[in-house]
Parts: structure tokens; C-alpha cells; sequence
């Protein structure tokens, strides 16, 4: 369906990442202006409110992963008797690994009007701060929470060029840290920033190796990690990868185990050193 069924309007609103002085004037008017207000945490969105200064006449409803489904539905209701809906999240762009995307769809499907207040984004942020390449960049979102699944996706973007961007929980981070460092080589540079625009606010740039180890002492707060994109092209040293390979695994360590040390004291990514192993054989 092409045309609009209703004078219904989503709006995606953008909120602070922690400092409230960040909100648009736009989030503010947008807030005032709204009929239903769908909030990841009420509460969390109380304080904003508040923080704004903002007097909201609106419905202000729940909107989070565990009921969103469900309050879709009734969204869907509101908009379609001509209701002006506002998404926020607890921070940041909504369906940006928030919820959202599954409203904007069916908002969309259903032939309902979808407009954005732009807001402050961790992913932009970050990526700014990381001190890393910003002209080309990926973002992963969250990593996969168990660690083999978590392992297997990192070694597929072992070789992405482009900087990286990912979210990750704080209790979680030193493991990812430390399978990033595995897949992507220990010497890799990246950023993990921490806290963002809060009081607390930590941006912590060194190589992945060296992240690891900062991290051993734990992680609080919201973070996103920022990781440099893998050089262009094979491997270009002077090193023969595969004679190192060999020579761990002739000192008794399994192969699997000396591609992944190769990978790591050189930098170089392990697909890159397991096909140079795998060439050598064919030689």
C-alpha cells in the first residue's frame, strides 16, 4: 500500500546518551507535541522529562523488548485513529540495537507516516572519539552473548577493511576484548569508550592485546568498542607465516593453536595466516 491510510504519525526521537544538556530542541517540542509516548523505561524517561523541563499531556506507555510485540499492536491502534506516536529510548537513535524496528515495519506495512527527530547515536560518537579511520565503518551492534557463536563471527570479520563498531555489555566486555584480540591479532588498534558524554566518561585507546588486560580489572557502564579494519590486501611482510606455523607445531603445539599465536604476535589475521599454511601444503 502506498498511500497513507491515516493521519497517524510515528516519530522516532533521539535521546541523550547521558547528559540531558545534549537533547535537541526538536526532542523537546516533539515530546509536547506528542499524543502517546511508547518509552524503553518510564522511569528512565521520567527523569528526562523532568530534566527537560517539558510538560507532557501524552499517554506515556511501555516499550521494551519483552513487550514489544505485543504493544506494537496496540500502537498500530493508536496511530491509525490519527495519534502522534514518539519512540525514545533509554538512550541514543531507537532500533539502533533498541527497540523500534519492529514498530517503524509494521508502521510502514500499515501505511502510517514515519519521520525521525535526530538525536545523539553511540555508534557516531565513538567512532569520532576512537581516534581510528572514520571514512569507511561497519557497525556490528551486539556480539553474539555465547562465546563459541561469539568466536565464529569474529573470525568472519577478521578481514573487514572497514573500522569496526560494536556494543557490548560491561560484564562481557573482557571476554570479547580477548576474542577479538584471538581472531583479529593482539595488536590490532582499537578504542573502547565508556560512558559516553557521562561524568565518568572513558575512552581508552591501545591495541587489542593491551585492552584485554585493562579490562581484566572490569567494566562498568555502557560501552562500545571502536576496532581499526584489517590492512588491505594479503599479507605483505617478509615473514613466512606458514614456517612459523610449522615450527610451533613442530614443537608440539597443535596447529589450531599456532595459527592462533602467529596471528596474534604479528597483527595478522588468522584466516590470512591458516591460508598461507594451507598454500604451503599445496606447494
Amino acid at each position: 500500500m502506498s498511500a497513507e491510510v491515516s493521519s497517524g504519525v510515528l516519530v522516532l526521537a533521539g535521546a541523550p546518551l547521558g547528559n540531558p544538556r545534549d537533547a535537541s530542541p526538536r526532542l523537546a517540542d516533539e515530546l509536547g507535541r506528542a499524543d502517546v509516548i511508547a518509552a524503553e523505561d518510564t522511569r528512565r524517561f521520567a527523569r528526562l522529562r523532568a530534566a527537560l523541563g517539558v510538560e507532557v499531556s501524552a499517554r506515556v506507555v511501555s516499550y521494551f523488548e519483552a513487550n514489544e510485540q505485543a504493544r506494537t499492536d496496540e500502537l498500530l491502534v493508536q496511530l491509525a485513529a490519527g495519534a502522534r506516536v514518539v519512540l525514545v529510548t533509554d538512550a541514543g537513535m531507537p532500533s539502533i540495537s533498541d527497540p523500534g524496528y519492529r514498530l517503524v515495519s509494521a508502521a510502514l506495512a500499515a501505511g502510517h507516516a514515519v519521520t525521525c527527530a535526530p538525536g545523539p547515536s553511540a555508534v557516531t560518537t565513538a567512532l569520532a572519539l576512537s581516534g581510528l579511520a572514520v571514512d569507511r565503518f561497519c557497525f556490528e551492534g551486539f556480539l553474539p552473548r555465547k562465546a563459541g557463536e561469539r568466536r565464529r563471527r569474529l573470525a568472519e570479520l577478521a578481514d573487514e577493511e572497514r573500522t569496526l563498531v560494536l556494543f557490548e555489555a560491561p560484564h562481557r566486555t573482557q571476554a570479547a576484548l580477548a576474542d577479538l584480540a584471538e581472531a583479529f591479532g593482539a595488536t590490532r588498534p582499537a578504542a573502547v569508550c565508556r560512558e559516553l558524554t557521562k561524568t565518568y566518561e572513558e575512552v581508552r585507546r591501545a591495541p587489542l592485546g593491551e585492552l584485554v588486560t585493562w579490562a581484566e580489572a572490569g567494566v562498568r557502564g555502557e560501552v562500545t568498542i571502536v576496532v581499526a579494519g584489517a590492512e588491505g590486501g594479503e599479507y605483505a611482510g617478509d615473514v613466512d607465516l606458514a614456517a612459523l606455523v610449522a615450527d610451533r607445531v613442530a614443537r608440539g603445539e597443535p596447529r589450531k593453536t599456532a595459527i592462533g599465536a602467529v596471528s596474534a604476535e604479528l597483527g595478522v589475521p588468522k584466516k590470512t595466516v591458516y591460508a598461507a599454511v594451507v598454500d604451503a601444503k599445496h606447494q
